[in-house]
């Protein structure tokens, strides 16, 4: 059985320079992922503060080993923000392609196809394809069987599932953080970089529904794969994402890693990831076919 590969995928949220640097040379130096993902996926507006870290960040990945993936917005809502894509695109690294319209501008060359896309079928994973998509990341609330269907009728493409992290639900023209602190959207003070790991909005009856990340909603609960992974093999899929998080992402890594070499079983596995300083409870609804809040199975 071929090894199930780790990306960690790009982060979500808005961290300081110096925080970006230390988790980042960690993650080069410790943690068992062969690929990693960089860039701004959420807000155009947050650039500026990371743009000029990451070159810093990606010779230290490399340096590590790392395989280095340009994230790119996923939303873009302005034309400097489509041309900041347009600029990653003509790199000859790998890109992760987040809005369809960033298609023309990557003009064949390989790349990867973030969970923002809305890839729900063969045809749609045909056509990617077909325009260089090498490695494709469906939708989260997509299950595994499904991911496998569509997988097996487009074996050009390397399938790779989102499994770990709080999961990415929707993008707003709104910015719920700047409302919250009864901001407009265009001075919102970047008051998203106080919550790392995004805000996590209660119902009435004091129940975590979703988290806010700026323009983005998550979910409450961190989602976490935890298949047989027999099960990725036979659903052809290749790779595994994390999604960063505040929480020691080189022990989830680890944790993982020990999971799919065989080393640890589904329950230890969970024991450990729920021993972690997480933003919620452990759920994986999604990848087993029913509703995404439903808590983690371990078999």
């Amino acid at each position: 059985m071929p090894q199930i590969g780790l990306t960690l995928g790009p982060l979500f949220f808005h961290w300081p320079a110096e925080r970006l640097r230390n988790f980042y040379n960690r993650i080069a130096d410790e943690a068992p992922v062969e690929r990693v993902h960089v860039g701004e996926v959420v807000c155009g507006k947050r650039m500026p503060f990371s743009d000029p870290v990451w070159p810093e960040i990606i010779e230290r990945l490399e340096r590590g080993g790392k395989q280095v993936v340009l994230s790119t917005l996923a939303a873009p809502a302005t034309v400097r923000e489509r041309k900041a894509i347009a600029e990653l695109c003509a790199e000859d690294r790998l890109v992760e392609i987040n809005d369809i319209t960033a298609l023309p501008a990557r003009k064949g060359r390989p790349f990867v196809t973030g969970p923002f896309l809305n890839v729900y079928n063969e045809a749609t994973a045909r056509f990617l394809v077909r325009h260089g998509a090498a490695t494709i990341c469906p939708p989260v609330e997509l299950s595994l069987e499904q991911v496998g269907t569509i997988a097996a009728g487009c074996p050009q493409a390397e399938f790779e599932v989102f499994a770990f992290g709080r999961l990415p639900l929707a993008l707003s023209g709104r910015c719920y953080h700047a409302r919250l602190h009864g901001l407009h959207k265009d001075s919102c003070q970047f008051t998203c970089e106080q919550d790392p790991d995004g805000l996590t909005v209660d119902t009435l009856d004091d129940q975590s529904f979703l988290a806010i990340n700026g323009v983005q909603t998550l979910s409450a609960q961190v989602h976490a794969v935890l298949a047989y992974p027999a099960e990725f093999s036979v659903r052809h899929i290749s790779r595994l994402r994390l999604s960063p998080h505040g929480c020691d992402m080189v022990e989830v890594a680890r944790t993982y890693r020990a999971f799919l070499d065989g080393r640890q079983d589904a329950e230890q596995a969970r024991f450990v990831l729920s021993c972690l300083d997480l933003p919620g409870s452990l759920v994986d609804g999604y990848a087993r076919g029913e509703a995404g809040s439903r808590p983690a199975l371990t078999a």
